[in-house]
């Protein structure tokens, strides 16, 4: 049983880590400010998420299983409202997202 434990938080702990390098990479990748928003704000709070997941389960029944559900819950209430913010912060800066890629025009022939 304890086998089973340890490949479930090690799965949770591999999959958060892989979140966390393609929302690094999408930073870099994406074009303008609002698609790297998006890009970071999904896999930032899919990433926290299973990362205590997996933390979760090696922590066992205890004190530190309540610490990281509340730390869990904590994230999942405030990562995705600090990214809704930012995206109203940069629009009422007057900061347009990127609608065509650079060299494209809007006319086919």
């Amino acid at each position: 049983m304890n086998s089973w434990v340890d490949l479930i938080s090690w799965v949770c702990l591999l999959g958060g880590a892989f979140f966390a390098i393609s929302g690094g990479v999408g930073i870099f990748r994406f074009p303008d400010f609002f698609t790297r928003m998006h890009a970071t704000g999904v896999t930032d709070t899919l990433c926290a998420a299973l990362i205590l997941l997996g933390l979760m389960f090696q922590a066992g029944w205890g004190v530190t299983l309540v610490k990281l559900f509340l730390i869990l819950v904590f994230l999942l209430l405030t990562a995705p409202t600090a990214t809704h913010a930012l995206a109203r912060a940069a629009l009422h800066g007057k900061l347009q997202p990127v609608l065509e890629a650079e060299g494209e025009s809007s006319s086919q022939s």
